[in-house]
């Protein structure tokens, strides 16, 4: 079932020291009337028995008594309802919802604020504590501003000298004599021109401020925040609806629609393909198989064109957009599809559809130039261990010698001239050496070791031998792996504790808000971003972060210089790089992903994220 709610507003500003405001919501079931001073809401059956009960509590009511489904549209018209009461609302019905409230600007600047010569006013009349301001009624900003209005008015009249005295008021009299400088005193406030917490007040002639602007939010459902509220328009009287609130709905598809669509190029998204002559500019890549492929479901065609900034879309200080985001902004385009993520900034003045593709931003950079040392062989051992294998060697060898020598002049019975005596170490201690230095590098030898004392100590240089031979083979095939992979930056860490190898982005690109969110975020515990954000930043970005990907990657692989980028765009550079010069690095996990973005309120935004 479902139940609009259509509002009524009518407000009325008078007087010189309140300012009322009532605002009435009618329908044929359900009344909801609400004030500056206090917030209810009533509801009519059909019994004529009235139900109020505050806001909240209302929309709970509702939803208990099924009157909040998720076929009906609640309307909301309230000065006083905050954000927080506005997600809860949000958050308990299963329906749309619509909220009107008044827009209030608290300007931060004093002389802003009070329009003061240093001395017009006092500085803590004008200069509340912003936290005290944070907790205060719509009833009580009317009244700070009435007292404001007031005072100035006073002030001008006596800085003019036109001042009219007034004789002392009798409140026992039922009746009292009208002062004389009342009109004066009244036509001084409407040509008055103070800026106080409700914004500007400017006073026409029939008592009406044209600076009042109300703001029109409605419910959504983003890729960030799932369901939540976004402005759809504002209005004023000056300006008037400043937005849309039509909804529009295609419930046969898109046979037949021809839509514009704004790209740019990024591999592997977007790329150009090659052309016949004569024939327009054809595009390949990974978003536009996912564009035809809901061309061919949905039956719609597309034109498509290049963004002349070649910017993806990052808010101006002025407030606009450039980039592709900017061409939706303007309506010139209908759909922007590239290598474009979803982020909250974006979300806030566009639509997107679902993601197609997880983002995680990767660092690119040149691979390190193989070394190539003669003396490399030697690396698996230190100098030191070296020097004591070369001096072991003869040590032993003398050993030997010594021992040899000895067991020859022992012999008792020398062997008869019929009988070869057995083959033994030499008797030189060259060759007591040469055997020694064979064994070590495992070729052996072919002489008999008769004595006990040599043989333990050839037996123990062999178990040497074994031991430092296999201990080089096993640090030569792990040094030699190690000088392939030979990169010290391996992620955002190392990144920000180096200082040789320069580091940057494409400016004004989501990965550099990414990285300025990040880097100036007092919340931030970590300083790795911190660090980053100082370097990328460094003269606005013109020091090292580059104005295109392309321009990015060049100067990547020119070195030394690490890029920070989409991972899926350095990946495929590293991939499809023809001299394989280049490699990623990074571990970052994000939360956001790539979308098809188009106007705000579009209606193939439900039909693109279902397919």
């Amino acid at each position: 079932m479902l139940y609009i709610f259509n509002a009524k507003i009518t407000t009325t500003t008078t007087t010189t020291t309140t300012t009322t405001t009532t605002t009435t919501t009618t329908t044929t079931t359900t009344t909801t009337t609400t004030t500056t001073t206090t917030t209810t809401t009533t509801t009519t059956n059909n019994n004529n028995n009235n139900i109020s009960f505050p806001l909240t509590d209302g929309i709970l009511q509702a939803v208990e008594t099924n009157l909040a489904s998720k076929d009906s549209h609640w309307v909301f018209v309230n000065e006083e309802i905050s954000d927080t009461e506005i997600l809860e609302l949000v958050h308990s019905a299963l329906g749309r919802m619509t909220i009107i409230r008044q827009i209030f600007p608290l300007w931060k600047d004093s002389n802003v604020r009070c329009m003061r010569n240093n001395h017009r006013i006092s500085s803590l009349l004008c200069d509340p504590q912003e936290g005290y301001l944070q907790s205060l009624e719509v009833s009580d900003l009317y009244l700070y501003d009435s007292v404001l209005m007031l005072a100035n008015a006073f002030y001008r009249k006596l800085e003019d000298r036109k001042w009219h005295s007034m004789a002392s008021l009798n409140c026992i009299r039922k009746s009292t004599k009208p002062w004389n400088g009342g009109w004066s005193m009244l036509e001084t406030i409407q040509k008055g021109h103070i800026t106080g917490l409700t914004g500007t007040m400017d006073f026409r002639e029939n008592g009406s401020n044209p600076h009042v602007q109300f703001e029109i939010l409605g419910t959504s459902f983003s890729e960030t925040f799932g369901k939540d509220v976004k402005r759809l328009a504002t209005w004023d009287s000056t300006g008037g609806l400043n937005g849309s609130l039509k909804e529009s709905r295609i419930e046969n598809g898109m046979q037949g629609v021809t839509v514009k669509v704004v790209t740019l190029l990024e591999d592997p998204f977007v790329m150009v393909a090659e052309n016949i002559l004569g024939q327009p500019k054809r595009y390949k890549g990974f978003s536009i198989d996912v564009l035809d492929a809901l061309a061919k479901i949905l039956g719609f065609k597309y034109e498509i064109y290049q963004v002349s900034d070649s910017k993806y879309g990052t808010q101006l200080p002025n407030g606009s957009w450039n980039g592709m985001i900017g061409e939706l902004i303007n309506k010139r385009a209908d759909l922007a599809v590239s290598a474009i993520t979803i982020t909250p900034e974006r979300e806030n003045v566009v639509d997107f559809s679902k993601r197609y593709m997880d983002y995680s931003v990767g660092i690119l950079l040149r691979k390190p130039e193989e070394k190539i040392n003669i003396f490399s062989l030697f690396a698996p051992f230190d100098l030191a261990v070296w020097a004591c294998i070369a001096a072991a060697i003869p040590v032993v060898g003398v050993l030997i010698f010594v021992l040899n020598r000895m067991q020859s002049g022992r012999a008792q019975n020398p062997p008869t001239p019929h009988q070869q005596p057995p083959a033994s170490v030499s008797n030189s201690l060259h060759s007591a050496i040469w055997i020694v230095y064979g064994a070590f590098v495992q070729q052996g030898g072919d002489s008999i070791v008769s004595s006990v004392a040599l043989r333990i100590v050839m037996g123990s240089w062999w178990l040497f031998t074994l031991i430092v031979c296999s201990s080089y083979t096993a640090n030569l095939a792990a040094y030699l792996t190690v000088s392939r992979m030979d990169n010290t930056i391996r992620t955002f860490q190392d990144l920000s504790k180096q200082m040789d190898l320069a580091y940057g982005t494409v400016r004004d690109s989501a990965v550099y808000d990414y990285f300025k969110a990040k880097g100036t975020n007092p919340l931030e515990q970590d300083s790795t971003f911190a660090e980053l954000w100082r370097t990328i930043s460094k003269n606005n970005g013109h020091d090292y972060s580059v104005s295109s990907p392309s321009e990015g990657i060049r100067k990547a692989k020119k070195g030394p210089y690490a890029f920070l980028w989409d991972m899926a765009v350095v990946e495929y550079a590293a991939l499809t790089d023809d001299d394989c010069s280049i490699t990623v690095m990074g571990n970052s996990v994000s939360t956001k992903g790539y979308g098809i973005a188009m106007q705000h309120g579009s209606p193939y935004r439900d039909l693109f994220s279902q397919k």
